[in-house]
């Protein structure tokens, strides 16, 4: 296993800076923006994708700090009503999966997107239950645009062999592990999770057990190490469903933390064997969004945890069992 990290919160630096950094704290993998909601400060698609020398050279940095690309991400909504945002966020992950291809990295993170709840409505509608009756026709509406427009795209992934990875993620169409199961069946095995647990803390999933359902199905792709801790005194008075923003820190019932401040070291270590126990040995690759803390000292005391958590071995002999 890998300890990475989503370069975003290094976006005011080089790349080559940014990985002099990230080398220096023990990072193994990195995960570059190239597009969407994540931006593309390390890895404008436009300057990279069909251009030899620059992968050239991206492939020189890299080797040098002896870093390897976990991931590229895009993050968007391309199944947005409004035909231009959806086209944009098409063509960034499309693109995306090109250049992955080209790079040889092996997954591009990305959202499911949320379509309208009807063909003539324009905004995204993120429904939560099925009644009245009408919410449950909307979402079957939006599974019938999920299914045929994510039964392309996973035709393109597999022409690339390029493993997309879906973040399970609330006002998405996909936010929970048999939804994401269910995208998974409607397509091919290049789609499956970008596994972020920090989204699941607060809708109350277990969290090993969801990396046990999808592990069976072999479909964990990449994995975000991001924690969240639930305030239970502000949400046993309004719940989880919270509006409150971001940096009313005080006011909200649960916020992104960096790892070891949501959950604590036990618990990665539990979070990491799991992962080894339905067969991903991949990257963990640290995403940071703790308000409460700055990019670096969030990154450095994520990687401090997880450093301690990951297993650096494959598995001997379990001799004795013989």
């Amino acid at each position: 296993m890998q300890v990475g990290v989503l370069t975003v919160p290094l976006g005011d630096q080089s790349l080559e800076d940014a990985l002099s950094y990230l080398d220096g704290i023990g990072v193994d993998a990195v995960e570059l923006g190239c597009g969407g909601f994540t931006g593309d400060d390390h890895l404008p698609r436009e300057e990279y994708l069909d251009d030899v020398d620059a992968q050239a050279d991206l492939r020189e940095s890299l080797d040098e700090h002896e870093i390897e690309v976990s991931a590229l991400a895009t993050h968007n909504n391309p199944l947005h009503p409004d035909d231009d945002r959806a086209s944009e966020a098409d063509t960034e992950l499309r693109e995306a999966i090109e250049l992955a291809d080209q790079l040889d990295v092996d997954a591009v993170t990305t959202f499911s997107g949320l379509p309208a709840g009807g063909p003539n409505d324009e905004v995204p509608n993120w429904i939560t239950a099925p009644w009245p009756t009408e919410h449950a026709d909307a979402h079957d509406y939006q599974w019938e645009v999920a299914t045929e427009y994510w039964s392309d795209v996973a035709d393109h992934a597999a022409d690339h062999d390029v493993d997309v990875a879906i973040e399970m993620h609330p006002n998405m169409l996909v936010y929970e592990p048999h939804g994401m199961l269910k995208l998974r069946e409607a397509t091919n095995e290049y789609i499956g999770a970008n596994f972020d647990p920090s989204h699941l803390y607060w809708q109350g999933i277990d969290v090993t057990a969801a990396i046990r359902l999808l592990g069976e199905e072999d479909a964990i792709h990449h994995f975000h190490a991001k924690d969240t801790k639930v305030y239970e005194e502000n949400a046993r008075e309004k719940g989880v469903l919270d509006t409150t923003g971001y940096t009313e820190e005080a006011d909200r019932s649960w916020l992104f933390r960096s790892i070891g401040y949501g959950h604590g070291e036990a618990h990665w270590k539990d979070v990491v064997s799991t992962l080894r126990m339905v067969g991903y040995d991949g990257t963990l690759s640290i995403e940071h969004e703790d308000s409460l803390t700055s990019g670096r000292e969030g990154l450095e005391k994520a990687v401090d945890v997880l450093s301690r958590a990951v297993f650096e071995t494959t598995p001997g002999d379990a001799y004795w069992a013989e």
